[in-house]
């Protein structure tokens, strides 16, 4: 009768493994810890008594299968705690579904109820402060005189009608003008608008957005929720 000697005898079974499962599932194609315990234990069964595996070779199997095996739960755990991470931000970015959100943002879009708003940020006073609303065809339909203001944010509001009480659909382009408190120049202002959150998305692998009529918002780029 032949002796299998050395790793002969575990090699010829771990390729009889590698063959068998090219050709099954890839669930098929791992080993277990148990798997890997009865391979050893069948090759020391089966190894040249006259050469018996040696010991460092024997601890060398043992520790590169538990760091393999190490890796594969960690990746596991990791692969749950990012679905648990994406739950609980989904969750929490659900919430603000329905409730207006105030984005960075030059163009404006309409409320349910027809309304726009925003805000205005001034780095520095402005002795008057000028608010202009166009739309697609740009045609002027609201302008706003909001006077004097100290530098920081100035909040506007507008019913979404013109002057001859017909709703603007939207969305429309805010263009504003302040000039300096001090001197002859002008103020650079920015603008924010508020605009209605109506779904939220977040895949696994992927960040979570808030779909708005504006467009896609990540929840880091909302200044506030109303």
């Amino acid at each position: 009768m032949t002796i299998s000697s050395g790793n002969s005898y575990l090699d010829s079974l771990t390729n009889a493994s590698s063959s068998a499962g090219a050709a099954a599932t890839k669930s098929n194609q791992t080993i277990d810890q148990s798997g890997f315990i009865k391979l050893l234990t069948a090759q020391m069964a089966n190894q040249d008594p006259t050469a018996p595996m040696d010991n460092n070779q024997m601890v060398q199997q043992m520790a590169t299968f538990s760091q393999v095996a190490g890796t594969t739960q960690m990746n596991q755990t990791l692969t749950s705690m990012a679905s648990d991470i994406a739950a609980s931000r989904f969750g929490s970015a659900s919430s603000w579904v329905g409730h207006a959100a105030l984005v960075s943002s030059d163009i404006a879009a309409a409320a349910s109820n027809g309304a726009y708003a925003g805000e205005i940020t001034l780095p520095s006073d402005a002795s008057a402060l000028q608010l202009t609303l166009v739309d697609s065809s740009g045609q002027v339909v609201h302008s706003a005189n909001l006077g004097a203001h100290s530098a920081g944010a100035v909040n506007w509001s507008w019913d979404g009608k013109d002057d001859s009480g017909n709703a603007v659909a939207g969305p429309v382009q805010l263009i504003t003008t302040a000039k300096a408190a001090t001197g002859t120049g002008s103020v650079t202002a920015t603008n924010s608008v508020w605009t209605e959150i109506a779904s939220v998305q977040s895949p696994v692998s992927g960040s979570t957005k808030l779909i708005t009529a504006l467009g896609n918002y990540a929840p880091s780029d909302i200044k506030a929720v109303s």
